[in-house]
């Protein structure tokens, strides 16, 4: 029997088209919103005695705990296995403690999830392009957590705006190995820029490692959140020479006005990114291009049936 395919609210769209994929049916949820913010939710469909994927990110502290509620209430009304499967991880860039005393946000969030009771076939958690590799070793209690990558439609797309000879460029060298393993497979130049940090905790571009002179630059990140150190590695590159300049990231987040900030600075001919977070469907258009992930997702789910 084919799965039965549920989602919060937030990735409804996503879930359909991973259904479609899989050829499963989807799983209806009634969700009733109170005036004070809390809300009902009702399993229209049963989930008993079936394998059960549900879709959901962790996009806001509400969307979380909405993905939390209906995980437990799937399992609790009889899946018989539940795969969560979850674009966007929240937190991922809180994976480690910077500072004394700072909470680790990334595994506070797994540690939640590891508390959904485990069905009689298993649970397991399916991620993307995670900030760290290490996030999946936060999950407890027998959870398996997969780490899927983007890395297909990031090559697919740059290979759709970019001309040879280009250069695949990143904002730190925090993506260093993830940029220079797309450059590999693409058979162009990696570049990376180096930077110093200042007394007043400012960060200062130092040098640009490859030669960007007359050529197309295409900037990886795995995440575009404000767009900040995107615009200062754009800028860099530009003054190394660089004849356009596009950026590519898998989650694109641009809260409140980042991407009329990154439109209007000048520097970019595009920006791709995914639908990992629905701020990205709310805002596509042709500054930003937006890419589907339901097939990885899919692609994933069908082998390992």
């Amino acid at each position: 029997m084919t799965p039965l395919v549920y989602s919060t609210r937030a990735y409804s769209e996503m879930a359909s088209e991973i259904s479609w994929l899989i050829g499963g049916a989807r799983g209806a949820v009634e969700v009733h919103p109170f005036p004070d913010g809390e809300r009902s939710l009702n399993l229209i469909s049963s989930p008993a005695e079936r394998d059960v994927v549900l879709v959901g990110g962790t996009v806001s502290e509400q969307d979380t705990l909405e993905l939390y509620d209906l995980a437990c209430g799937l399992v609790d009304k009889g899946a018989r296995s539940l795969t969560l499967v979850i674009p966007y991880f929240g937190y991922s860039t809180m994976e480690r403690a910077v500072r004394s005393g700072e909470i680790v946000t990334a595994k506070t969030r797994a540690r939640l999830f590891s508390s959904i009771p485990r069905p009689g076939s298993g649970l397991r958690v399916v991620m993307l392009d995670l900030h760290s590799e290490g996030i999946p070793h936060y999950f407890e209690n027998g959870i398996r957590a997969v780490h899927v990558y983007a890395k297909s439609l990031v090559v697919e797309a740059i290979r759709r705006i970019a001309v040879p000879p280009y250069v695949v460029a990143c904002t730190d060298a925090g993506r260093a190995k993830w940029v220079e393993s797309l450059a590999n497979e693409l058979g162009v130049t990696a570049s990376f820029i180096f930077k110093r940090r200042e007394q007043s905790g400012a960060t200062e571009v130092t040098a640009v490692s490859a030669q960007c002179e007359g050529r197309q630059v295409v900037i990886y990140d795995d995440m575009i959140r404000t767009g900040g150190s995107l615009i200062g590695a754009a800028r860099a590159y530009k003054a190394a020479g660089a004849s356009s300049i596009s950026a590519i990231a898998t989650h694109g987040l641009f809260p409140q006005d980042a991407l009329t900030r990154l439109q209007q600075s000048g520097l970019f001919e595009r920006i791709i990114c995914t639908d990992s977070h629905p701020s990205a469907l709310r805002l596509r258009g042709d500054f930003l291009q937006v890419e589907p992930v339901a097939r990885l997702f899919a692609d994933f789910l069908r082998n390992s049936a």
